[in-house]
């Protein structure tokens, strides 16, 4: 007899298009960027392939390597990594999904790179870090119009060199941000660098920074304190004239998750750097940079969701028990169709925020009012989705998902992030009601957007109605509850006027009208699920 035969396991998810998702492609074409459709299919084959799946497993089981001084002694500071992090890089920049939006004039460019960011998020999280901080620079960046003449032109390039030359003399650049101190966190008006006015009008920066994710970047915007208060600088890694600027990491941080990207503590020994913006008025500044990074956070969770649906719903396709393959069990078959509910919820709401920020970009200043209230509160929630839609979908391999080998472990070390980065959930919550208080336009649109789907659900409809009553009774201590309701309601109206009906259907009754457990697969039979699985298993 034989010892050792493979019977009733799946076979390796690979060789399928990540952006075969219909929530994804419905939303790239009502939100003005059908044009772009071949290209973010092109990059979702990439995202899926064998080879892009292999270089994420080996760029995070081989995390970056700080070297800080050469073998003759030389301080360095270079960050080493793994080939298969570089091919990755590559890939995401050759594809334009970094800052090459900002260069082009059509509309619907921030929506083709949102769309095809999603979808090649989910080869491997980490490296999507300094793609999406080089994408988040630019508006900040415009601040300072002769700053944004030299730098934009090669921020916007395709071309990833990593050598390390003056930003000016490179093919392509990267960027990335520096805010965080150890004693101030998210309160970066506690930030005690200090910036200092030299005669030629650059500045000199000393401090030390507690969180700067891939110092290996060309360019960072620094807080710094100038002599009128905390303002926004422009720091290269390396100086005009080919020398390193005293920027000195100091240690890689040992992280939970996002092992591929190198996150570190940075001192700045009279840094050189140059004022973006007005001096006083950095977080004003910054906040361009930051309005675009909350908006990946969206677009990742959504990512992360999507991933776990496919490969939930892959390996139950292939996996059998008494007699019948998972996915035909009713059970399993309830937690996977309510796992793809909330997946397309947090899709179809990120597309609608992306089409508001290309819209807003074009001068249209309602969008402009509806992404500044919608932005915060669904960054609040959807990101607040992510670990648990990942500890459930790796649930569903049962031990096998627990194993390295899966790719689950990994996901759920890495779903916590998004809800942390760019401001953590306290921080976005408060954002909601800031946004509230100081643009009540703001949510004179939001409502406008939420009664274009009214008297078509009465689920939705009540909905709103309590929604209306607990903006007009915001306050601080309710502040997270506020923002949670927003944006499920938001997306509630999303799906009831775009969605499939089922989904929508189910959406309403399960998260609007709260007939639902507090797990996944606990929704009502009455939810159905025949026709919203096949939507979660792309062709292979």
């Amino acid at each position: 007899m034989n010892t050792h035969e493979v019977t009733n396991q799946s076979i390796p998810l690979t060789g399928y298009d990540a952006s075969e998702d219909p929530a994804l492609l419905e939303a790239l074409d009502r939100e003005g960027a059908g044009w772009a459709s071949g290209k973010v299919r092109e990059v979702g084959r990439l995202a899926g392939s064998e080879e892009h799946q292999e270089n994420g497993r080996l760029a995070n089981e081989n995390p970056p390597r700080l070297h800080t001084h050469d073998r003759f002694g030389h301080r360095v500071d270079e960050i080493e990594f793994h080939p298969a992090y570089h091919d990755l890089m590559a890939a995401a920049v050759g594809h334009g999904l970094h800052a090459a939006a900002w260069a082009d004039p059509r509309e619907g460019a921030h929506v083709a790179r949102a769309a095809a960011f999603c979808a090649w998020s989910q080869s491997e999280a980490g490296h999507c870090c300094p793609v999406s901080m080089t994408y988040s620079i630019v508006p900040a960046l415009r601040q300072s119009p002769d700053l944004a003449r030299q730098y934009e032109p090669v921020l916007t390039t395709t071309a990833y060199d990593r050598s390390s030359r003056p930003p000016l003399d490179k093919r392509g650049l990267t960027a990335g941000m520096s805010m965080t101190e150890k004693q101030g966190g998210s309160d970066v008006r506690a930030n005690t660098t200090a910036a200092r006015r030299q005669d030629d009008g650059s500045y000199r920066l000393v401090g030390h920074k507690w969180f700067t994710s891939a110092p290996q970047g060309d360019l960072f915007l620094v807080l710094a304190q100038a002599e009128k208060g905390l303002s926004c600088f422009l720091l290269p890694r390396v100086l005009p004239d080919g020398t390193r600027n005293p920027m000195r990491v100091m240690r890689l941080k040992d992280k939970l998750g996002n092992r591929s990207n190198a996150s570190s503590e940075v001192e700045y020994e009279n840094a050189t750097a140059w004022l973006v913006g007005e001096e006083g008025r950095g977080v004003r500044t910054i906040i361009e940079m930051v309005n675009s990074t909350r908006l990946d956070c969206v677009i990742a969770a959504s990512a992360m969701m999507r991933q776990g649906v496919i490969h939930a719903a892959h390996h139950a396709s292939h996996r059998q028990a008494f007699g019948k393959t998972l996915i035909d069990q009713p059970l399993m078959a309830g937690v996977l169709a309510d796992l793809a509910i909330e997946s397309e919820a947090a899709t179809t709401v990120m597309m609608r925020l992306a089409g508001a920020t290309d819209r807003a970009l074009h001068g249209d200043e309602k969008e402009a009012a509806f992404r500044r209230l919608a932005l915060a509160a669904v960054k609040y929630h959807v990101t607040k989705q992510v670990p648990a839609h990942a500890a459930e979908a790796l649930e569903c391999f049962g031990g096998n998902g627990y194993a390295e080998e899966s790719q689950m472990p990994r996901l759920y070390r890495e779903a916590p992030l998004q809800s942390i980065w760019e401001g953590s959930g306290n921080v976005a919550a408060l954002d909601t009601l800031r946004a509230l208080a100081r643009t009540p336009e703001s949510a004179e649109v939001f409502f406008e957007e939420l009664e274009a789907s009214s008297g078509v659900d009465h689920r939705l409809d009540d909905a709103i109605a309590r929604l209306k009553k607990d903006v007009a009774n915001a306050e601080e201590a309710s502040a997270r509850r506020l923002a949670e309701s927003m944006a499920v309601t938001l997306q509630g109206a999303l799906l009831v006027r775009y969605g499939h009906p089922a989904v929508a259907d189910a959406f309403a009754a399960t998260r609007l009208a709260g007939d639902r457990g507090r797990a996944y697969g606990t929704i009502p039979a009455s939810a159905g699920t025949g026709s919203i699985l096949p939507r979660a298993i792309p062709s292979l």
